[in-house]
């Protein structure tokens, strides 16, 4: 496939006015300005007509597929609210790829996702990185697990008080965190002894440290739900003190501190902004958030919380960004490559560079503008809308 004549935003590299992105099978093979386009090239060719190529947008914080659309209880299956600990569900267990939010997704572009479980629990769950296209999720995945989810703040606060159970505080929240990061710890270390000494019997199998292992061992980050600054402190805190791969979703308050996560060397993924106040924690969101956080040079992408926002708004929460005082571009990265890199998954996605999957979009104005539509969507070379 060849997409010709447009402005292609290649996302690591400069724009380039008028260009092509030539597609061997499911990735990218050629991109560069129209003069050097191809004379030939087999398959179908894609006139942009003068509007904009992109890479496949990327909402690398979400619940798609966990709470199902119009459905009510049958399908909010996204919190486990019966235990503040459940690191061992998987989000691949619960979510329904059937959902017509699936394909309003990829109609707006969004063509991977990060989606998991919701916040209720200091320790929710795993995260799983999936295309949006496909009929069973197992064919969908791109990485499961992707991350481990935590929550600080409000929410655990909430679902438990409701219930008169632990935790009711915000000290009972991180202290049940590093409970259970702790007996992984412990569990690691008996795992290993046992491997290496025919005398020693390996601890009995547990699920919730299993499925904590990877993370205190350094191979699966955590992704914090957190957005008061002094939940985002105790984030970082807790990364620290467990050596954690860490990012930090929301940081509604990051612009707050954000010196503090510059020096942490942490990223945050933020957003939603499009939305009410509609708790205490969200009293100081604002529009210039990322690029506060950006400008003190920590790593910031965007996304929406679907269903908090639904999940084809992705592109207007990013031009909220904009309108905030960030750069185009820089708003663009943050649901292209800068998701990526966040999420772990810029070696095949996130930009229009040659050997990277052929997920690209192209619409007929800027893909940031409102009035602007989407004229195709490919996701691994294939034309899907």
């Amino acid at each position: 496939m060849l997409i010709i004549n447009g402005t292609v935003h290649t996302m690591d590299g400069p724009i380039i006015n008028s260009g092509f992105v030539a597609l061997s099978g499911s990735k990218i093979a050629k991109v560069g300005p129209m003069e050097d386009c191809p004379g030939s090239w087999g398959g179908e060719t894609i006139d942009a007509q003068g509007g904009h190529v992109c890479p496949g947008f990327i909402d690398a914080h979400c619940h798609l597929g966990m709470f199902g659309d119009s459905l009510g209880f049958e399908s909010e299956d996204g919190n486990e609210e019966t235990d503040p600990c459940t690191p061992q569900l998987r989000a691949i267990d619960a979510v329904n790829p059937l959902d017509r939010c699936f394909s309003e997704a990829r109609a707006a572009g969004v063509t991977t996702v990060l989606t998991g479980p919701g916040s209720a629990n200091p320790i929710s769950g795993q995260f799983a990185a999936l295309k949006t296209d496909g009929r069973w999720v197992d064919a969908m995945i791109v990485r499961a697990p992707i991350s481990m989810k935590l929550a600080l703040g409000e929410n655990p606060k909430q679902v438990y008080h409701d219930r008169d159970e632990t935790p009711v505080t915000r000290m009972a929240t991180a202290a049940i965190i590093r409970e259970n990061l702790r007996k992984a710890v412990e569990y690691g270390e008996k795992l290993d002894k046992a491997a290496s000494d025919e005398e020693t019997d390996p601890p009995d199998y547990d699920a919730k440290l299993e499925a904590l292992l990877p993370v205190v061992r350094g191979e699966l980050p955590v992704h914090i739900h957190a957005h008061r600054a002094d939940d985002i402190a105790t984030g970082v805190r807790i990364a620290r003190e467990f050596g954690l791969k860490c990012v930090i979703v929301h940081g509604t308050e990051g612009h707050r501190i954000p010196e503090l996560l510059a020096g942490a060397g942490i990223s945050v993924i933020t957003g939603p902004a499009l939305g009410d106040r509609s708790k205490p924690e969200l009293a100081n969101m604002m529009l210039e958030n990322p690029v506060i956080l950006q400008r003190a040079g920590v790593p910031a992408a965007i996304c929406t919380d679907h269903p908090e926002v639904p999940i084809q708004y992705l592109p207007l929460c990013a031009a909220l960004a904009v309108k905030g005082g960030m750069d185009e571009e820089a708003a663009l990265a943050a649901i292209t490559i800068n998701a990526a890199r966040i999420s772990g998954l810029d070696d095949g996605l996130g930009s229009l560079t040659p050997g990277k999957e052929a997920d690209i979009v192209v619409t007929d104005r800027h893909p940031l503008e409102l009035l602007g539509k989407v004229k195709a969507v490919l996701m691994g070379g294939r034309r899907i809308c």
